[in-house]
């Protein structure tokens, strides 16, 4: 009676065992299947490339932007530091420093919440500002404030005897600056100046957060629209490491050549 039950038993499992193993074999099969038919990592970064590369041309025309709005405000403002009149000099000192010291993150938020999405012409015509065009005016503000330091203390490092001597051929205040002074400071504000710019082309990425489309935030949607796959991450952000990297190293390099013609000469 028990052989018969343990017979019957083992007949009843056979093919629901059976059953189980052809379904984990088609399981693992289709799971196979799969696997092969994904793109590896290095196909899927070959495919998005050129995204990526849009969104870095977007951090670069910010980057020239910012800087070229920084360095005409940023020089307007050092002027305005070392003007004999308490009534220009103060408030310029204040917004120095308050730019300078202030978390690029937080005046990039402001910028963003306190700048309109639209501006409304009087014929009624809208202009929409792109998110671009306000991170670009946020990046500008602390390097506006750091060039303007560094042009007051590059007039600063200048030797009072040259001043003197300019009184001695009565020159006027404006043409001491424009034909003794500012060409001295050009030359010692030159390797600062590009530093600043490799720092700003650097913290373009912010920008991200903000939802702009560059190249960190096409990297991200890249990766998603990809599968978001963790062996993703390496080569991606590998390769964003690596663009900036070659865009930003060329210029440390002759940032330090200059440093050293500039030390050699004076």
């Amino acid at each position: 009676m028990t052989e018969g039950w343990t017979v019957s038993r083992l007949t009843w499992r056979a093919p629901v065992l059976a059953a189980c193993l052809c379904l984990a074999a088609s399981l693992a099969a289709v799971a196979q299947d799969e696997a092969a038919a994904r793109p590896s990592a290095l196909d899927s970064l070959v495919t998005w490339m050129p995204f990526i590369l849009k969104g870095f041309g977007l951090n670069l025309l910010m980057s020239v932007l910012a800087m070229a709005f920084a360095t005409v405000t940023g020089v307007i403002l050092g002027f305005m530091q070392i003007s004999p009149l308490a009534l220009i000099r103060v408030p310029a000192k204040l917004v120095t420093h308050l730019f300078r010291n202030s978390p690029w993150l937080v005046i990039l938020f402001a910028i963003m919440l306190l700048v309109p999405f639209q501006i409304t012409l009087p014929g009624g015509e809208r202009i929409l500002i792109p998110d671009w065009v306000k991170a670009t005016f946020g990046f500008a503000l602390p390097v506006m404030a750091n060039i303007s330091e560094i042009l007051r203390g590059a007039v600063m490092s200048i030797p009072t005897g040259q001043w003197e001597s300019a009184d001695s051929l009565a020159m006027t205040r404006g043409q001491t600056l424009r034909h003794i002074i500012l060409p001295q400071c050009i030359r010692r504000m030159m390797p600062p100046w590009m530093n600043w710019y490799a720092l700003l082309t650097l913290m373009t990425p912010m920008a991200a957060i903000l939802g702009v489309d560059e190249a960190l935030g096409n990297t991200q949607a890249a990766m998603e629209a990809a599968g978001s796959r963790p062996e993703f991450l390496i080569p991606f952000y590998l390769f964003l490491m690596t663009i900036f990297f070659v865009f930003i190293y060329p210029i440390s390099l002759y940032t330090r050549r200059l440093e050293k013609r500039f030390a050699a000469a004076s």
